[in-house]
Order: C-alpha cells, then structure tokens, then sequence
C-alpha cells in the first residue's frame, strides 16, 4: 500500500489553470454586489432617508469602478466564458444608474408636483437606448451621447440644492442628449490625460462623500456647512465638463 509521501506531486499547470478560474468567479462576485448596494440603496429610499440612500449608491458606483479593470486583469472571459460579464454590469447599471434614481426623483419630490412619475419614466425609457446602443463609445473610449449616469446627476440635485423646475430641466435636456453625439468621458479608460483624470475623480469622489455625510448637521445646505468643499467640488465637477466639451468639439478620436 502506497504512503502519503508517495503520492504524485500536484500538477503546476492545472493549480495555476484552477486558481485562474477561481479569480475570474470571484470578480463576477464582486460585480454582483452592485446589486445587494442597490437593494440597500432601495431599503433607504423606502425609509425615507436621502441621504443614506446615495451613500449605498456610492458604494455601487465605487464597485462598478474597480470591477472592470480587475476582469481585465484576471481575464474572465478566457477563464469564466460562460458568464458574460458585460451583460451582468448591464444589469446591474441599469438598476444603480437609472431605476433607482429614477425612484428617488419620484420619491423625494425633485421635480413639481404632477411631473414625479413622467420624470422617473423619461429617465428610464430614453435610458433604454443608452444600455442597448451597439455603438456608445467611440474607438478612444468615451460614451457617446449622455451615458445614463443619473446616479450623479441625482448626487448634483442634492449638493446643489437645486429647485424642481431646474431639475425638471436638467432631466429633459440630459434626456435629450442621450441620442446626441456629444462625448462624456469615461474617467478609466479614456487614456489622454488619463493620470490628471483618474486623479480628479478621486477628489470629485472624496469631495461629494463628504458633503454628502456631513449635509445634515443642523439642516444646513452642503454650500451652507461646507463652503469650501461644495466649491472644490463645483471646481472638480467643471474640470469633467471641459473635458467632455473639449471631446465633442475635436471631432476624430485621439486614443
């Protein structure tokens, strides 16, 4: 009978192959969290409470950041196939990106009376074509027409403080901009000046979790209790608009 320290060595090859497959799964699994900060972010809004309502929706936003370059790195297509990893995002995008801020449109009264349910339906129908546009981004990797990002677009609503009817605008105009060639940088993988972007996401990212956080004490505006901070942020938001402008008026693609 053969002892233990007679068994024949582990195969290299196949350790490596398994530990590959299991790197590609666990990315999915991380992907898939989008949709647990998505449910919290959901609990929040039934609850009544903004606030904690976006800071699960930035945690969403902080996974869909990460997740991309990591299946990059790990290869999930070649190591997962059969779960397609662009689809999952989709999903998952769609409900943190446009379902869910199209819920708290409605719930919180951002737009006049009577417009709360055509809002949450504009944002979500024009969305549509966003998710299935075969051509969304261009060959040096920015979105073109507005991405769907309204999870941000709600974040500016509440540190803005602005007014249903300018909100009622912005929501028809980023609409309308939807199935407009305009371009919108995508902060990782637009490569020019990608260091100074990557770097401004950051900040504009710190800037509106603290905002955010400390917006409550003692029933102040953002630009009220943080002032410095709410301009950092106007500044960083700008810097994102330039960007985009600058795009849109040069015309070919610079990768």
């Amino acid at each position: 009978m053969s002892k233990p320290d007679d068994a024949p060595p582990a195969n290299p090859v196949f350790s490596r192959l398994k530990a590959r497959v299991w790197a590609a799964w666990a990315v999915h699994a991380f992907t898939a969290c989008g949709v647990l900060t998505g449910l919290l972010a959901i609990s929040a809004l039934i609850a009544g409470d903004f606030r904690m309502a976006l800071l699960w929706l930035g945690a969403a936003l902080i996974i869909d950041g990460f997740d991309g370059p990591m299946a990059r790195k790990v290869r999930v297509t070649e190591f997962a196939p059969n779960m397609d990893g662009a689809i999952l995002d989709l999903v998952i995008d769609y409900l943190n990106y446009t379902v869910i801020p199209a819920l708290l449109v409605y719930q919180f009264g951002l737009v006049p009376a009577g417009f709360g349910i055509p809002a949450a339906a504009y944002i979500m129908m024009t969305s549509l074509y966003c998710f299935g546009n075969r051509d969304m981004k261009t060959e040096d990797n920015y979105f073109q027409g507005f991405p769907a990002i309204w999870n941000l677009v709600i974040l500016f609503f509440y540190v803005t403080s602005s007014g249903p009817w300018v909100n009622l605008a912005i929501i028809v105009f980023l609409g309308i901009l939807t199935f407009v060639p305009l371009k919108f940088v995508h902060p990782f993988r637009v490569v020019r000046l990608r260091a100074l972007t990557i770097a401004m996401t950051g900040a504009w990212a710190a800037l509106t979790f603290v905002l955010v956080l400390g917006s409550e004490h003692g029933g102040m505006t953002p630009a009220d209790a943080m002032p410095a901070a709410y301009w950092a942020f106007l500044g960083v938001s700008a810097y994102f608009l330039g960007l985009c402008l600058w795009r849109s008026a040069k015309g070919a693609p610079t990768i």
